[in-house]
């Protein structure tokens, strides 16, 4: 249990991750002991809820984003086999370019690599103009969701590709570092946001090309 501050924050869900974390456990038996499981689910809780703009579904967001980060932590324990490459992209919110290179990976590489995003300062929500650009060419983001910067999913990663964050970023060797630069769509209007769009597709095909050669 996570104590402090923190912790008062969480009075009125406390048993939702209680319940949340006792899932968890049993799915990472073994991998991760309860006690490691229990803090990951609390401090995703509190990391989203910091910025979260809406906070009815946020328990429920808090056990995916601790799901995806224990195994980012089992994977890189090597308890977890990576049966593709781990690409993790940074930006400050993780409400544009991230969420946007991100989605494009998906539709590109169609499963031949696994993909992560998480922001040095995520914001509330997904830019509006963000997820209409990915509408447009059938890419859907209404079920992701800005997502703190955290060390297990670094540690898992195989790329880390940052987008104007800075040195927020750990480095950890053996890993491949990029940094795109690239316009923040906060700043563009919609023709902005769509060159942004089209300039990741074709960084994100020839990082495939490197990651995934055919």
């Amino acid at each position: 249990m996570i104590g402090g501050a923190g912790q008062g924050a969480l009075l009125a869900p406390d048993s939702v991750l209680h319940r949340a974390a006792e899932r968890l456990a049993q799915q990472f038996a073994g991998m991760v002991n309860e006690e490691t499981v229990e803090r990951v689910v609390f401090e995703s809780y509190t990391g989203l809820a910091r910025t979260a703009a809406v906070r009815t579904h946020l328990p429920s967001l808090a056990e995916k984003f601790a799901r995806d980060r224990l195994t980012a932590l089992a994977q890189s324990k090597g308890l977890i086999a990576k049966r593709v490459p781990e690409v993790l992209f940074v930006c400050v919110q993780n409400s544009g370019r991230s969420q946007m290179a991100a989605a494009l990976t998906r539709q590109i590489a169609g499963g031949r690599v696994h993909v992560r995003s998480a922001g040095s300062q995520p914001g509330e929500r997904i830019l509006p103009e963000v997820a209409l650009v990915l509408a447009e060419i059938d890419l859907d983001v209404t079920e992701e969701f800005p997502k703190p910067l955290t060390d297990d999913v670094v540690r898992a990663a195989d790329a880390v590709i940052t987008m104007g964050c800075g040195d927020a970023c750990p480095l950890y060797p053996g890993k491949r570092y990029l940094d795109w630069q690239l316009d923040d769509p906060a700043d563009l209007d919609l023709d902005g946001v769509r060159r942004v769009r089209d300039d990741i597709r074709g960084r994100v095909e020839h990082l495939l090309s490197e990651l995934i050669p055919v």
